[in-house]
């Protein structure tokens, strides 16, 4: 029974999922959620993770919440069922693409989707600090300093580069200053 509910959930956010992985994390919090498969603070120890671990973090998600459930299979079923609609609908694209790329109304879909999509990653991001840095209506001082280096880090090398600082860096820098920081 697990694993077609790992397949069915999963495949839900293969669906609904626009905008990248980034966007599909408030879905895939609510699914995981709404199943009791974990916990919130599990769940964002998985997308810490997820995000510093090769790959898609909707791919990386699905993967070790489905072992998490089912073992090797359940990350199995969970993976595929969230791959599989951009799969076939890569293969659709493909296949229909100078008729698609010429449709007015398909132009029309993509530049009306762009806000939302847009929208629903900074309130992602917003979400994520707020949980993490505000844990219990408590600041977390040492999750608050790490979040301020790092958004002065970003500006600081845009201002002086002129180029914008690389996500392998800021990963490298993230965990240089977690240990830092929590190891005090």
């Amino acid at each position: 029974m697990i694993y077609l509910e790992l397949f069915i959930a999963f495949l839900k956010v293969g669906c609904f999922s626009f905008g990248g992985a980034y966007g599909a994390i408030p879905l895939i919090k609510e699914t995981v959620l709404s199943y009791h498969w974990v916990s919130e603070e599990m769940l964002s120890y998985f997308i810490a993770v997820g995000e510093s671990t090769p790959g898609s973090i909707m791919v990386n998600l699905a993967t070790y919440i489905g072992n998490h459930q089912g073992g090797i299979l359940g990350a199995i079923v969970a993976t595929f069922a969230v791959v599989l609609p951009a799969f076939l609908i890569i293969l659709l694209v493909v296949s229909l693409l100078k008729a698609l790329l010429d449709n007015v109304y398909i132009k029309a879909f993509i530049e009306g989707i762009k806000p939302c999509v847009i929208g629903i990653i900074i309130a992602t991001g917003l979400c994520m600090i707020i949980e993490n840095v505000i844990f219990e209506f408590q600041l977390d001082i040492n999750a608050f300093i790490i979040t301020l280096l790092l958004f002065f880090s970003i500006y600081f090398y845009k201002y002086k580069t002129k180029k914008e600082l690389s996500p392998i860096y800021m990963i490298i820098l993230s965990a240089i200053l977690g240990v830092c920081i929590y190891s005090i």
